[in-house]
């Protein structure tokens, strides 16, 4: 476990450049002391007698040169952020009087603070879990309000919390087992097996779901992708320019315009989608065109939701099936789309699957897709209601406790030694405790911390 230094750390906590007020947040037992030396107040005589949670107003003043008019307030610990003694100092948000406080401070005895220190610290303080810490920084980076939602849900507790209470229920077991082994000469056996193995099926389920679950957090943390696809000229570009309400695709009647992937972002009530506009699949002599195509069925691979586009007037229901066939392995995420239908007077198409009609050249149709990408999402995410894993390295450590725990079970169905089963259920537990930092190290923490921004 990393140790806390002693030291009084200082950093900007607001977006650099100008704004009209910026935060510089101080943490650490010289807090007050070190404000103490540029802090003038008419409110206070003196640093010790601030009050926490009160705002002061005052200047910041470096050899008698005032800086700023600022706004200082004091949380003492262990009641703050950090669970230290923390200065939140409040000054105008020009960069260069940030920056001479800061300068300032440091010059005082503070030490800049790295990047995600201040949080790191709250960890390291009990404040927070890790799994509550990481997602931190998923608050700070969401952009809409579904990754907004589920930030805030793992910030304040979300699964770590029946993750420990099922970590604590298995180390009551493995204690058990190790008490067996203490009177292995006596051929006692102090944990039942059947118990163990009704609490090792709760932890599979539970660990299940949320393994299945990261698919849908994953995409909600990053926009959920929906490729369009279908033949050339089917209105690909067109429909990703009506979705967006602007050009951003190039749109011809001459077949294969489309030679890369032209990626857009797109929020429908809270969820951010990424609309993939692909080449159009056919068969091809054309160099360029064949790598386009190649983009194409990658995307359609990573694809949550698949928009599959096809020309009406050109409609053969065998070379229909065999393309969707060929193309797409799971039709339960596709949408079909017929475009075009204002070139026909009668539409007759004889197919199993459920049909879009559009017009999209007169804009016929586009709200109905737009229902239909919302529906199945919202299907997705009422699977995953309850708790949403959208840090991979939570994923990677639930998959590694899932696959000891199945170590676990063979070992009681082989009727192992309870030395050997002890082994397989600490594996299970260090897994587990690594989600929420019960067990952690300086390389773990250092690169979770290190993709925070310097301030928070």
């Amino acid at each position: 476990m990393k140790k806390i230094k002693e030291n009084t750390i200082c950093s900007i906590s607001t977006r650099k450049g100008e704004s009209a007020i910026s935060v510089i947040r101080i943490s650490g037992s010289k807090s007050k002391e070190i404000c103490k030396k540029i802090f003038v107040c008419n409110q206070i005589k003196k640093i010790s007698d601030f009050k926490p949670n009160k705002l002061y107003l005052g200047n910041v003043v470096d050899n008698k040169k005032i800086l700023d008019k600022v706004i200082l307030s004091y949380f003492q610990k262990p009641r703050s952020y950090t669970g230290e003694d923390v200065i939140e100092i409040s000054c105008h948000g020009s960069e260069y009087i940030q920056n001479s406080i800061v300068q300032l401070l440091i010059k005082k005895g503070c030490y800049l603070a790295k990047r995600g220190e201040f949080t790191l610290r709250a960890f390291l303080n009990g404040k927070l879990d890790l799994s509550q810490a990481e997602s931190v920084a998923n608050l700070i980076s969401s952009k809409n309000e579904k990754s907004h939602h589920f930030a805030m849900k793992q910030m304040r507790g979300g699964y770590s919390k029946e993750i420990q209470s099922l970590r604590l229920q298995l180390i009551k077991f493995g204690a058990l087992i190790e008490l067996e082994l203490d009177f292995s000469t006596e051929d006692l056996e102090f944990a039942n097996r059947q118990e163990l193995i009704e609490l090792l099926n709760q932890i599979q389920i539970k660990l299940k779901k949320l393994i299945n679950s990261f698919e849908f957090g994953n995409a909600i943390k990053k926009g959920i992708p929906i490729a369009i696809i279908g033949p050339p000229n089917s209105g690909k570009s067109t429909l990703l320019n009506k979705i967006l309400n602007e050009e951003k695709a190039i749109v011809s009647e001459i077949k294969g315009t489309t030679r890369d992937t032209i990626e857009e972002t797109f929020v429908i009530e809270g969820f951010e989608f990424r609309f993939i506009d692909t080449a159009g699949i056919r068969n091809t002599n054309n160099k360029i065109e064949k790598i386009g195509i190649q983009k194409t069925y990658k995307k359609i691979n990573e694809a949550a939701i698949i928009l599959y586009l096809f020309d009406v007037s050109e409609f053969e229901k065998e070379k229909f099936e065999k393309n969707i066939k060929s193309l797409i392995k799971k039709k339960s995420n596709v949408i079909f789309i017929a475009n075009k239908v204002d070139l026909l007077k009668e539409i007759k198409i004889n197919t199993k699957q459920k049909i879009i009609y559009t017009s999209l050249i007169k804009n016929k149709g586009v709200d109905e897709i737009l229902k239909s990408i919302l529906k199945k999402t919202k299907k997705w995410e009422l699977t995953n209601q309850n708790f949403v894993v959208t840090n991979q390295r939570h994923f990677e450590s639930m998959t590694k406790t899932f696959n000891s725990i199945e170590s676990v079970f063979l070992g009681i169905e082989s009727n192992i030694s309870g030395e050997l089963l002890s082994i397989d259920i600490k594996e299970a537990l260090n897994h587990l405790g690594e989600i929420t930092g019960e067990i952690t190290n300086e390389q773990l923490l250092d690169s979770i911390f290190r993709d925070f921004c310097i301030g928070k």
